[in-house]
This record gives structure tokens, sequence and C-alpha cells, in this order.
């Protein structure tokens, strides 16, 4: 059975899955194409990749022999910093569109707020008014990022991908993508296995109420606060396992046993450190996609 995956409304009148499939570091691109045909195939409606992750062509590849129609699905790809720049930016989303065997993108985010960043959202902007997509976005932009972009482009931000899960909830940035009607996206929804989130007895608890995972309660409670969520995995099983979290709910007694759990700080990057911009610098002369 296909479970039904509600749609939220992004801040430009577009519908987006409230629960979508990411392939982040499924690089064999067979692996790749088969974990995507095999989401499609259990009910997942929304891909989300990115330059970065070397995979587009197997995600073009498995929608293309999918049996759902093109237009049934929301995909999304990020732009990587090595792109920015606003030429640069417009050919690497034309390369993207052949990657991906489309004539168009429903979402395309900024992938890392560093770079000419400016430049590639103008780039957006202008592909957004060119109907090549559907709506745009930032991925990892702090409050003071995000802010900046809004005010002083023709276009909010739509959405902004950031680290969301149970241990750091992003509450600080919240009051700054409600006045945008910016949409926020969890990527690593299930902390990437940290804090043994699959075994924390907190979780396992509240799951014992509804005869359901720790995994599936970490990511009910995103949903329930309005997140949209892209876990990743390329076993059949526990893809139909993370999709299977719409026929409970979080009680109010549960939802603040489960706030108390955000640690309020990053498990893996801080995007405003001057290390990570150094990080970032390092690896893109290193990995840059082409």
């Amino acid at each position: 059975m296909i479970a039904k995956i509600p749609t939220i409304t992004l801040n430009n009148g577009v519908k987006m899955p409230q629960e979508g499939f990411g392939v982040f570091q499924i690089s064999d691109l067979a692996e790749c194409k088969q974990a995507v045909k095999d989401a499609l195939e259990v009910g997942y409606r929304s891909i989300d990749t990115a330059q970065a992750y070397y995979n587009e062509e197997a995600v073009g590849e498995a929608i293309k022999e999918s049996s759902v129609a093109r237009e049934d699905i929301f995909l999304t790809t990020k732009v990587w910093i090595d792109n920015y720049g606003y030429e640069q930016t417009k050919k690497s989303i034309e390369i993207s569109l052949q990657k991906l065997q489309t004539d168009y993108i429903d979402l395309v985010l900024l992938h890392q707020p560093f770079n000419d960043y400016y430049g590639a959202y103008h780039a957006l902007e202008d592909l957004y008014e060119e109907k090549k997509i559907r709506a745009i976005g930032v991925s990892n932009w702090s409050a003071t990022k995000l802010v900046d972009l809004a005010e002083f482009n023709r276009i909010a931000p739509a959405i902004d991908q950031l680290e969301t899960n149970v241990f750091c909830q992003q509450q600080a940035i919240k009051p700054y993508l409600d006045q945008y009607k910016t949409q926020i996206e969890a990527w690593g929804p299930l902390a990437q296995g940290a804090n043994n989130i699959f075994e924390n007895p907190v979780l396992t608890e509240i799951g014992k109420n509804h005869d359901k995972t720790a995994a599936q309660v970490a990511l009910r409670y995103l949903t329930q606060n309005g997140v949209v969520i892209i876990p990743k995995s390329t076993h059949k099983k526990r893809m139909q396992q993370n999709l299977d979290i719409w026929d409970f709910t979080l009680n109010d007694a549960e939802l603040v046993q489960m706030r108390q759990m955000d640690t309020g700080h990053s498990l893996t990057l801080d995007h405003d450190a001057p290390e990570t911009v150094k990080f970032f610098a390092d690896y893109s002369k290193n990995n840059a996609p082409k």
C-alpha cells in the first residue's frame, strides 16, 4: 500500500511533497539508479539530488525508466559552489537538465553559502522567470544570510534546506523563515545515525505507544512541526518504513518531551565558522563537479 504523502505550499504557490527521498552519498550510479526506482515504486514522489553528489545521471535514468510520470515527481538539485557566478550557474543548470533528462527542474538550491552566491542566485531568479525552474532556494543558509538574500534580491528563497533532526531542531532560525515564508527542509533528518538515534530510549519508548520505531518517531516529530524531510536509504524495506509515518500522531506530551532533546547546535559543521569556509574552499579545489 502506497502512503499518501501530504503536500506543503511554497511561498510562490508551488506544491511540494512533505516527504521525499534523498540520494546523498549514493555515489555508485547503478546503486543510485536502483534506489530511486525503488523509492518511486514504494511511493515517494520527491527526489533530492545535487551536482556535488555526482549522481544526477542515475536519478535521470531512474525517473525515465519509472512508470511514474515526470509531472508527478518533484525533482530537486543543488548548484555547487564551483558553479557559482551568474554565467557559470546558468551553464551548470543546463548540464544538470541534460543529466536529469528533463526540460525543467522543480526546485534548485544553492548548496552552500560561500563564493559568488549573489551572481548564482540572480541566475536562478532569471531561470525561474524563464520557467526552467519552478522554485528556487538555498541550503545551509544562516538567518543572517537568509535575510541578506531575501532583502536584496527579487525573489525570497522558497526553501532553506538545513541540518534538522531531533538533536538539532533549528529553533532560532524559524522566525526568520516565517518572515519570508521560506520553508525549512531537513537534510539528515535521522541525524545520519548520530547519538545512537535508532536506539534512543526516549524515541523508543514513545514508539512503543504507537507501534513505531525510534526512526519513525523522529521523522514524525519533524513533519508535525511543519518540516519537509528527505530521508535516505538504499534498502527498500527501510524506504517503506521511513514512508510509513503518516498514520499516527504524536501527542502534546510527547512533542514537549522531544523538543527537550534539542541541543541547539549542529552535529556536523557550523556554516558560520571561518574554518568551515576554509574546509569547503579546500574541498572545492580537489572535488569540483563538472
